[in-house]
């Protein structure tokens, strides 16, 4: 290859690569460099210049002028320099073109190992902005393989393999090769060992995106999701309401004859919703998210955002779900803490500030614990027996059971 072919190249690649030229250039010059040092010595001073406007590659060594050589490599003496120019003075830099002849090889392999480099770090940065686009969105994918519980995907436009941690996995669910399922990216991370993309089933974004996919009107904004809760696998409560009057927000999700939720469950491995009402009104909002059981009463401590909810007795194993799950999901979509009591217990006694502490009502996605409820002694009703498939907050006093 000619000076003029190899310039010609590196114009070309600016093009169609997008990598900048000059950067390039000062990429080759110093590798180039490096390469000249290794075959003529480490020790000795020189540098590579291309010039594109000229098409020329040139090496050139130097020297410093000193009173008396002690590194034959790097210096000169000022007797001798004065013979190649007399106004050399000590100080002085003696710059010396080099013969590239015997270069040429070694000059084109080193060029042609710095653009391969050079072009699998910009192939590399589109990748990750291409895969940025696609953090916190849903995906649909294929399974690839599955290795001690961690299930690798294939993502569709990607060479990049999306990885699912058993955390992220739908409890109860069973993946097998080849299997299309659809899932969220929850972060894209470029390490050492290339781009890791962390997807998941379980995150809260995964039903978030699902919803606004399956409910025009809340991709639409008709419909807003104000919080949203989840128990994978198990239930997750979503608070929504309507941006416009004529729009019933629970019609809209449940959809006609169900069909919306059905399909949201069903891609969810049976995992049961409740679509909450919301309310700027505390005590209707917490009453709204104890469902699907019925709320006599609920009296409110501001200052402490602690709440008590009042419920018919036979309701008590309802509000409170199976191991406190209703009551846990219900404290963390409102951001209140929530102490049930029967209404009996009520009747006779005069109620007091709630005492107890919940240790999470941020809507997190990792499980908190429940403290201080008595009642949970109670022999907790099976998941069948607590619900319908979905829930809403209207109720008479035989619904859910």
């Amino acid at each position: 290859m000619t000076n003029k072919d190899f310039f010609q190249a590196l114009e070309e690649l600016e093009v169609t690569k997008k990598i900048n030229a000059q950067q390039l250039i000062e990429t080759l010059e110093n590798a180039l460099t490096s390469a000249y040092k290794k075959m003529y010595g480490e020790a000795k001073s020189a540098f590579v210049k291309l010039v594109p406007e000229k098409n020329t590659i040139k090496i050139y060594s130097y020297k410093t002028v000193v009173e008396e050589v002690e590194n034959q490599d790097k210096e000169i003496s000022l007797e001798d320099a004065k013979k190649i120019k007399a106004s050399y003075k000590i100080g002085d830099t003696i710059m010396q073109e080099e013969n590239t002849k015997d270069f040429g090889r070694i000059a084109a392999q080193t060029a042609k190992q710095v653009v391969m480099q050079k072009l699998k770090e910009i192939e590399r940065q589109y990748a990750i902005e291409e895969l940025n686009q696609k953090e916190d969105e849903l995906l649909t994918t294929i399974v690839k393989r599955i290795d001690k519980n961690i299930v690798y995907v294939q993502i569709a436009g990607s060479h990049t393999e999306g990885v699912m941690l058993e955390q992220d996995q739908i409890p109860g669910e069973k993946y097998h090769v080849n299997d299309r399922i659809k899932v969220y990216v929850k972060k894209i991370k470029d390490t050492f060992k290339g781009i890791q993309i962390q997807v998941s089933r379980t995150a809260v974004g995964f039903l978030r995106r699902l919803m606004e996919v399956e409910i025009p009107e809340i991709e639409s904004g008709d419909v807003v999701i104000k919080n949203l809760v989840r128990d994978a696998g198990n239930r997750s409560k979503i608070a929504i309401m309507s941006t416009k009057p004529h729009i019933d927000a629970l019609g809209a999700c449940v959809g006609n004859h169900g069909v919306r939720i059905n399909t949201i469950m069903n891609e969810l491995n049976g995992e049961k919703i409740d679509l909450v009402p919301y309310s700027d009104d505390p005590i209707e909002y917490i009453a709204n998210a104890l469902s699907p059981a019925k709320v006599i009463s609920i009296e409110i401590n501001e200052s402490l955002k602690s709440s008590r909810a009042i419920v018919p007795d036979d309701k008590l194993s309802l509000a409170i779900g199976k191991s406190g799950q209703n009551v846990r999901l219900a404290a963390r979509l409102t951001g209140w803490k929530i102490d049930v009591k029967p209404l009996s217990e009520t009747q006779n006694n005069e109620v007091k500030d709630v005492e107890y502490e919940l240790s999470d009502v941020s809507g997190d996605d990792d499980m908190d614990s429940f403290a201080s409820l008595e009642e949970i002694q109670l022999d907790p009703m099976s998941n069948d027996e607590l619900s319908e498939v979905v829930e809403l907050t209207d109720f008479d006093d035989t619904d859910g059971e």
